[in-house]
């Protein structure tokens, strides 16, 4: 026996009292039995805790079923990292303690007295006692422990969900700030721009173009407003072509030349082509034409800059709000790739620190899933933090969606959804545990353990399986669900 275990007390098998009997009718599990089935409960024992008293212990070997009478009873667990975590509280009127007498299992969490208490307790052997002689108080005893189990996994992925949301929270406040930022920065810019441009063209009109002037300025400016998007070139052809321009324009005298020449080299101007400029415009004028024209560039970029920065705040917003809202207990039709993607746009921020590279693969023809669960996006925000975490700098992540025949029943479709990574792996003694609750494979501070055993519930809610394989740069997690729940 564990050195944890309790010392049992024989208890008398005495019928209990009036006034017991009539506080045991008022609790909700025993409120609907017979008189005669109620007397059942003989070898009862009472007990008072004063508040902060501990009833029993996580770990310890169970011995007792309770009866809380008054009062309320914490319920803690403790995580391999050694913090407490408050679960629930179990209030006046409760019975507990069935399950790990029923499972021949150590208790699940410390259970200890939030005010003063009074319960009764049936040691081991009057609780089977009481299972194998009263059938109907039997029966009362195994629902109320699976309402309460179902109970406890509900508010369990209540609580994870919370959990997954205030990690994000951080991330979504700095991809929010991100955007927001450059388009204030590009709006400033902008305005800038346009002051000097109005100056630019203030000088202009107080002398008249001729027709070369005009049809070189118009020339530039269809060159430049025909490129929509800057010039990608690498690091070497992008220095060497901007310090060629600038040194052209130096040469002729043209004012703020080195700040202008990465502007002009990204739409692919080059010295040439500012060649019908430097013969239409004499002295001072060829600075100010190629000036106007720099900052009508320069605002053309700001512009899609703005455009680019709230393009991705409306993507924010509407990956949050797929993500907040998806499954709300009613029949639906979710898109999971849709779903998948708002997970992804989500968690960017993590993937951009460590510069993961994400392949996506999803298939055009996926079927919508019609379900009342919910919760899926809860699915991939788990694999996909565990897969960053997993990997390393420039680490890979692969996600592939495809429809495949149910192996279950031939007229149904499964939705199968792929995530891989090439991080270090999950070590194979913890392979069979990594769907268990509160167990973690990653640091302290890190991870909860709660992740995993979620996941794999709200799989077998949505009537689906998850299955994983994993070594060393190589780890993949499969989940199919049916199309139709």
């Amino acid at each position: 026996m564990s050195k944890l275990s309790q010392a049992v007390p024989e208890a008398p098998a005495e019928s209990i009292n009036d006034d017991l009997f009539a506080q045991l009718r008022k609790t909700e599990i025993f409120s609907s039995l017979s008189d005669d089935d109620l007397r059942c409960l003989t070898g009862m024992e009472e007990r008072t805790l004063e508040p902060n008293e501990i009833l029993a212990r996580q770990g310890e070997v169970a011995h007792y079923f309770w009866v809380v009478l008054s009062g309320d009873i914490r319920v803690i667990h403790t995580n391999a990292n050694g913090a407490e975590i408050k679960i629930s509280e179990i209030p006046s009127g409760t019975a507990f303690g069935e399950v790990p007498l029923l499972a021949n299992m150590p208790n699940a969490a410390t259970l200890t007295a939030e005010n003063v208490c009074r319960l009764v307790q049936l040691n081991e052997q009057a609780f089977w006692n009481l299972m194998t002689t009263c059938p109907d108080v039997r029966q009362m005893i195994l629902g109320n422990m699976a309402k309460r189990l179902q109970k406890v996994q509900s508010v369990t992925i209540q609580q994870e969900k919370m959990a997954s949301l205030g990690t994000l929270a951080a991330g979504l406040m700095h991809e929010l700030n991100n955007p927001g930022a450059a388009a204030r920065r590009a709006a400033s810019q902008l305005r800038a721009n346009l002051v000097r441009m109005h100056e630019l063209t203030a000088k202009f009109s107080k002398s008249e173009l001729n027709m070369e002037q005009k049809e070189c300025m118009y020339e530039l400016q269809e060159q430049a407003l025909s490129t929509k998007h800057p010039i990608v070139m690498n690091s070497i052809e992008q220095s060497d072509a901007e310090e060629a321009l600038a040194e052209w324009m130096e040469e002729a005298n043209i004012e703020n030349s080195w700040k202008m020449a990465p502007t002009l080299v990204s739409i692919g101007m080059k010295a040439d082509d500012l060649l019908c400029a430097r013969a239409a415009f004499p002295g001072s004028t060829l600075s100010d034409a190629l000036n106007w024209l720099e900052a009508m560039v320069s605002s053309m970029q700001l512009v899609g800059t703005i455009e680019e920065s709230i393009g991705r705040v409306t993507d924010l917003v509407m990956a949050v709000k797929t993500y907040a809202y998806e499954g709300k207990g009613l029949k639906q039709s979710l898109d999971v790739n849709k779903s998948l993607h708002a997970t992804l746009v989500i968690l960017n921020h993590k993937m951009r620190e460590k510069e993961i590279v994400v392949s996506k693969n999803f298939a055009t023809d996926l079927p919508l899933l019609q379900s009342e669960c919910s919760g899926l996006n809860q699915i991939w925000t788990n694999l996909l933090d565990n897969s960053i975490d997993a990997v390393g700098p420039n680490g890979k992540i692969e996600v592939s969606t495809w429809a495949e025949i149910s192996a279950v029943d031939h007229k149904h479709t499964d939705l199968c959804i792929r995530i891989a990574d090439n991080g270090s792996g999950i070590p194979l003694d913890s392979q069979s545990q990594i769907f268990d609750t509160f167990y973690t494979t990653k640091p302290v501070g890190v991870g909860t353990g709660l992740g995993l055993g979620i996941v794999h519930r709200i799989v077998e809610q949505y009537g689906g399986n998850i299955h994983f394989s994993s070594v060393p740069g190589a780890t993949e997690f499969i989940v199919k669900l049916p199309s139709t729940r």
